[in-house]
């Protein structure tokens, strides 16, 4: 009676802290889930700032570093674009280039003014959002994928920009990838 009982037990027992196992699992699977970006019908990533797991060192910000978990449904060729939050509509003062990496594949440029766009609902007056074009990048698989974007103007939320002057008066505030068109 004794074996069985033991049996009994073990077999509860490790039934038991599989389950738990898993259920730590799922939730560690949800949160992950949740934090995923889906490509858009179009084909368009749209990548938010706000969304983004961030790395900023105030002190020397040209690392800076954001990056998402997306999910890519159709491959090809995507023009690369930033929108900055800018007082400044003639020169949105980048230092630095920005590099764009997805995968093994790498997009570094210096980011310029290419359109003003004044009554964005990503900004508030007094700042107007400038899109850059960055340039092409192929993205040749399917799946999840983590894109990296490493930048000076990343920064965090409480930085200050109301009371910044100068070179301070630009922030990144998204990257987009659309899809190639002839």
């Amino acid at each position: 009676m004794s074996k069985k009982s033991f049996l009994w037990v073990a077999v509860t027992g490790l039934s038991l802290l599989y389950s738990c196992g898993n259920a730590g699992n799922k939730a560690a699977d949800n949160k992950k889930d949740d934090n995923r970006i889906l490509q858009q019908a179009d084909g368009t990533i749209s990548l938010n700032l706000n969304k983004a797991e961030c790395y900023n060192d105030i002190s020397d910000p040209s690392g800076n570093t954001a990056e998402w978990d997306v999910v890519v449904s159709r491959s090809g060729l995507y023009n690369v674009w930033l929108s900055s939050s800018t007082k400044d509509t003639i020169d949105i003062k980048y230092k630095h280039p920005v590099l764009v990496s997805v995968q093994d594949t790498r997009l570094e440029g210096q980011p310029a003014r290419c359109r003003i766009i004044h009554n964005s609902t990503d900004v508030s007056y007094p700042y107007f959002r400038a899109d850059s074009f960055m340039g092409s990048m192929y993205i040749q698989d399917t799946g999840e994928f983590n894109i990296q974007v490493i930048c000076e103007k990343i920064l965090p939320d409480d930085n200050g920009l109301a009371t910044a002057s100068g070179e301070d008066l630009s922030k990144l505030i998204s990257v987009s990838f659309t899809p190639y068109t002839r």
